[in-house]
C-alpha cells in the first residue's frame, strides 16, 4: 500500500519543495491551500488531487481531512505549511493583528491535528508542524509570531504524549529565514537581507529544500521513534554565536 499524506499550504515555497520531494519518494499526496491557480498547477505537475480550503476555518479543515481520507490509500501523514511572517514590537501590534497571527499559525495547526488524528488512530502516522528558530531566542519585533510558534511547539509536545499509544507522532521543524515568497519583503531589501545573513552563522539564508528535507524525513516510517521534538534547521541562528 502506498504511503499517503495531506499537505496543507502545498503551493507555498516550502510546501512545493516538500510535495515534490515526497512524490519523488513515492508518496501519494492530497494538496490543499487557498490559491486555486497555483495549487492546480502543482496538482497537474505532481499528478495529485487538490482541495481548496481556508485553513483558519475549522469546518473546512474537517471537510478537507475527510476528502483526503477518501483519496489516499493510506492516511499516514499530515503537514501544516500554512503560516505567516509578522514583525512588529508589542506596543504597535493591534488586537486584530495579534489574533490574525494566531489564526494563521497556531489555530491552523490545531485544526489540522484535530481533524487528521481520527484517520490515523488505527494504524498510526506522522504529523509535522512548523515553528521558527526565532522562538528559541529573543529577537526584536517577533513578539506575535514567536508567541504563535511557541504555542505550536507546546501543543505538539502535549499531543505527542496524548497519542503516542496510537502510534501517532507529532513533531515540529523550526527554520531560520527561508528564501520564499513569504519572506520577500525581507529578502528583497538589501539592508534587511544583509542583517539577516549576519545573524546566520553559515552566512546564508535557507532554501525551501533545506526545510522540506527535514519535514519529509520526519514523515518517513523508518523514523518512527521520533516524536514530540522540534528539529531546528536555521543555519546556526538560534544555537551558535560566532562573534
Amino acid at each position: 500500500m502506498n504511503k499517503g499524506a495531506l499537505i496543507l499550504g502545498a503551493s507555498g515555497g516550502v510546501g512545493t519543495a516538500l510535495c515534490t520531494t515526497l512524490r519523488q519518494s513515492g508518496w501519494q499526496l492530497v494538496l490543499a491551500g487557498r490559491n486555486e491557480e497555483s495549487i492546480s498547477l502543482l496538482s497537474e505537475k505532481l499528478d495529485s488531487p487538490y482541495y481548496i480550503v481556508d485553513a483558519t476555518d475549522h469546518n473546512q479543515v474537517q471537510d478537507l481531512c475527510r476528502f483526503a481520507s477518501e483519496q489516499l490509500e493510506s492516511f499516514d501523514g499530515a503537514v501544516n505549511c500554512v503560516g505567516s511572517i509578522f514583525l512588529k514590537p508589542a506596543h504597535l501590534i493591534s488586537e486584530s493583528e495579534f489574533t490574525t497571527v494566531l489564526e494563521q499559525n497556531l489555530y491552523t495547526s490545531f485544526y489540522l491535528a484535530k481533524a487528521s488524528i481520527p484517520y490515523m488512530k488505527q494504524s498510526g502516522g506522522s504529523i509535522v508542524m512548523f515553528s521558527t528558530a526565532a522562538a528559541k531566542i529573543g529577537l526584536p519585533n517577533h513578539e506575535a509570531i514567536s508567541a504563535a510558534k511557541l504555542g505550536i511547539e507546546g501543543f505538539v509536545r502535549a499531543a505527542a504524549a496524548s497519542y503516542a499509544g496510537n502510534g501517532i507522532r507529532l513533531n515540529t521543524v523550526s527554520p531560520g529565514l527561508i528564501d520564499t515568497p513569504l519572506a520577500h519583503k525581507i529578502t528583497s531589501n538589501e539592508k534587511s537581507l544583509e542583517y539577516s545573513l549576519s545573524m546566520h552563522p553559515l552566512k546564508r539564508i535557507g532554501q525551501p529544500q533545506d526545510v522540506a528535507s527535514a519535514a519529509a524525513w520526519l514523515l518517513e516510517p523508518e523514523n518512527s521513534w521520533i516524536t514530540g521534538q522540534s528539529i531546528v534547521v536555521d543555519g546556526g541562528l538560534s544555537g551558535l554565536k560566532t562573534h
